[in-house]
């Protein structure tokens, strides 16, 4: 048996067990515009880095940052709001260095 026809067996195996049934994204068009605007030399890095969920440290801060803040709206706790206010500042603060640092390179 040839590589093509095994794959395709195995293809077919998995969707009668139903494995593609709810991927995200599912019915949706794909959109390849980000795709063909990034230089095709780094196509293949960020590919990866996106299929192993890989994000920027700046997102990661940007994410915490708004994770703190609904935490913060969801508190009347007067310490838990000057705790949390403290932990934005401190992550703002991060993410500016971070940004600035990356600018200047």
């Amino acid at each position: 048996m040839s590589i093509e026809k095994a794959i395709e067996e195995r293809i077919r195996q998995a969707i009668a067990r139903g494995e593609f049934d709810n991927l995200p994204g599912k019915g949706k068009p794909i959109d390849l515009d980000a795709y063909f605007a990034t230089p095709e030399d780094l196509r293949m890095a960020f590919s990866m880095l996106k299929s192993n969920e890989f994000v920027p440290e700046e997102v990661e801060i940007a994410r915490e940052i708004g994770k703190l803040k609904e935490d913060l709206a969801g508190t009347t706790d007067d310490e838990t709001r000057s705790v949390l206010t403290r932990r934005i500042n401190e992550r703002s603060l991060a993410l500016r260095i971070l940004l600035e640092n990356r600018r200047k390179r």
